[in-house]
């Protein structure tokens, strides 16, 4: 069983540098970023994680993954990079696509492109997202990063993008691109994964429900003429319990992530980290 470490909130207390390299020497896997570019002082959207459904107060106080993943990637050479998760939606296809190449060349091949669309409506739509149909326009932004990601030259007319022809390079490290991760327990992420990614990203989702939705995904993934083999499994922010981590890998996940405390100083973090190291890879 895979263990990365998600950044924890607030996100730039530590430098996300000394958090990836003390990870890696640790023995974590992977190092996981998630994003949030401001929470809207009002809002009516439910925050799903709290039985209130109130926003967290930290959920003001995420950075930019791309810059801390490549923070990282400057003083590490084996764990892996991933966006947990990207909110695609409210990002320029365009740029998105500069991002994850350049990211994936310099810490060659080391990112794993976990996705979403998020819950916060407010937020989506200040940034351009259609909300009620933002799996839709989902679709279309992964459409176009595998076709700049692939194509020396590339253009698109859709119904949530459209440009003339482009040249983008860097090409990512990863061929055909990196591995893409679909997040979340919607009802109809499992077809997602099973159609266009590498692998499912969720969260609030126990062992035994795990089993049931490994099988369907194999199923779903058969079907569409795929080796479900290919599809990693990565659950997502859970507590530091090796006894949970070994029923999530029977029940099919490949790789569990887990959060540090925050806390303020250098040698606080060290010594986190060290402390989930014993209970979960020891």
């Amino acid at each position: 069983m895979n263990i990365g470490i998600v950044l924890p909130l607030p996100a730039y207390y530590i430098n996300p540098a000394l958090i990836a390299e003390t990870a890696e020497n640790l023995g974590f896997d992977s190092l996981w970023v998630g994003e949030h570019p401001f929470i809207p002082v009002n809002s009516q959207s439910i925050f799903p994680g709290s039985p209130s459904g109130e926003i967290p107060e930290s959920y003001s106080h995420f950075v930019d993954p791309f810059i801390a993943l490549s923070m990282a990637a400057s003083v590490t050479k084996r764990i892996k990079l991933a966006t947990g998760i990207c909110l695609i939606t409210e990002r320029n296809p365009l740029l998105l696509a500069k991002e994850v190449s350049t990211l994936d060349q310099f810490s060659k091949g080391r990112f794993i492109f976990g996705i979403g669309t998020g819950w916060l409506r407010e937020e989506a739509e200040l940034m351009g997202c259609d909300f009620d149909h933002r799996w839709t326009q989902a679709k279309e932004e992964i459409d176009i990063l595998k076709k700049l990601w692939n194509n020396p030259r590339t253009s698109h007319s859709g119904t949530y993008y459209a440009f003339p022809e482009v040249i983008s390079y860097p090409k990512p490290f990863q061929q055909p691109h990196p591995p893409i991760m679909i997040g979340g327990t919607a009802p109809n992420a499992l077809k997602r994964v099973a159609r266009w990614a590498d692998g499912w990203l969720p969260n609030r989702i126990t062992p035994e429900d795990l089993k049931i939705k490994r099988k369907t995904l194999n199923a779903l993934t058969e079907q569409l003429g795929r080796d479900p083999t290919k599809l990693s499994i990565t659950i997502h922010g859970q507590p530091a319990d090796r006894d949970l981590m070994i029923s999530y890998k029977k029940a099919g996940a490949d790789r569990v992530t887990i959060r540090p405390r925050a806390v303020k100083t250098d040698k606080e973090m060290r010594t986190e980290l060290e402390n989930l190291a014993r209970l979960t890879l020891n």
